[in-house]
């Protein structure tokens, strides 16, 4: 299932607070290129370090 426009307008990259894009199953940074998954419909917005 995909992330609503809505929700999409307000998340934010955890590492640089960028805007955040989706491809399948998975969220992109803009800026700083960094994929965070998607699981079971909830985005995991956590950085790897």
């Amino acid at each position: 299932m995909a992330i609503s426009n809505e929700l999409l307008k307000v998340l934010a990259c955890p590492v640089c607070k960028s805007d955040l894009t989706q491809n399948k199953n998975q969220l992109k940074c803009k800026k700083c290129n960094v994929n965070y998954p998607i699981k079971d419909d909830i985005p995991i917005l956590i950085p790897k370090n």
